[in-house]
């Protein structure tokens, strides 16, 4: 079944370190193109969220957003750096020596200088941290390829309805290609009565112009060419691969048979039916833009 390149999916999980919200929106694109915007102290797992975006989608713009949260309260600990806090007060004790100033300073405001307190944290697992992440991102990326595919069997139904008349249009080009030549021959014969009243008419040399205008204004090759694009069309439609390449060609295929058969059908029945069958593969084409 096809997917369309549109979609949104959103996941959460608590783990044993982290709270993390991972959302994920994806946007039609000619290529698979991910973006990741995580805080920046885990900047070293984007490459995994990356690759693992890229083991689901197969083609789109996806941009995936991750919020990281401590989900317990980590271990702190606050050094005390005594030779600095020292070296602080006897430079201190020596300016209000020289400056004949009394010296007045507390712990709190010798805590307050520069270095003197430190706060170690315990270094982060990122291995922990990944699997805190992973939880919340399978979940928004099953979320997003849900609505894909929702999206896909829409456009799935769309595109063979639209298939299902340009078929009905190409069986009217095919009845109506050859009485165009017998439509042509009349209508010379008939002209030729008027123009030459009691004149003979040469049948060889009308026979002759009728075959030339035949081989001009034939169509055959162009409506088996595009029987077998319609054909492989509605094929494709069926397949549960990536497709939206594939159909993205064959429209184009399509189109250059119709233009051509519109350039050499004399006829303004056949051009009638050619304006339909274009405009109902422009509709096609949009829709299959958007598909995976």
């Amino acid at each position: 079944m096809i997917k369309s390149m549109t979609g949104f999916g959103r996941g959460e999980h608590g783990g044993k370190l982290k709270h993390v919200v991972v959302e994920i929106k994806s946007v039609n694109h000619r290529y698979n193109e991910v973006l990741v915007k995580m805080p920046r102290q885990y900047n070293l797992l984007e490459d995994a969220v990356r690759r693992y975006i890229l083991s689901r989608v197969s083609r789109g713009r996806i941009e995936v957003f991750m919020k990281v949260d401590e989900a317990v309260t980590k271990p702190r600990d606050v050094q005390v750096d005594k030779e600095l806090a020292l070296a602080y007060y006897k430079a201190l004790k020596e300016l209000a020596g020289i400056t004949e100033t009394f010296l007045d300073v507390g712990v709190i405001q010798l805590a307050q200088l520069p270095n003197v307190l430190k706060v170690e944290e315990e270094e982060e697992d990122l291995e922990i941290i990944w699997q805190d992440m992973l939880p919340a991102l399978s979940q928004a990326a099953d979320a997003l390829m849900s609505m894909r595919e929702k999206e896909g069997e829409k456009l799935h139904l769309d595109l063979l309805e639209r298939l299902k008349d340009i078929k009905a249009l190409h069986g009217k080009l095919c009845e109506k290609s050859p009485k165009v030549v017998i439509l042509y021959r009349e209508k010379l014969q008939s002209r030729l009565k008027e123009l030459l009243d009691d004149v003979k008419i040469d049948e060889n040399r009308l026979t002759m112009e009728v075959a030339l205008f035949a081989d001009r204004s034939s169509i055959n090759e162009e409506l088996v060419r595009m029987e077998s694009h319609l054909s492989q069309f509605a094929g494709i439609l069926q397949e549960n691969n990536p497709v939206g390449r594939k159909l993205d060609f064959l429209l184009q295929e399509l189109n250059r048979e119709i233009n051509t058969i519109g350039s050499k059908a004399n006829d303004l029945e056949i051009t009638q039916y050619v304006v339909e069958v274009k405009s109902e593969l422009e509709k096609m084409r949009e829709q299959v833009q958007n598909i995976e």
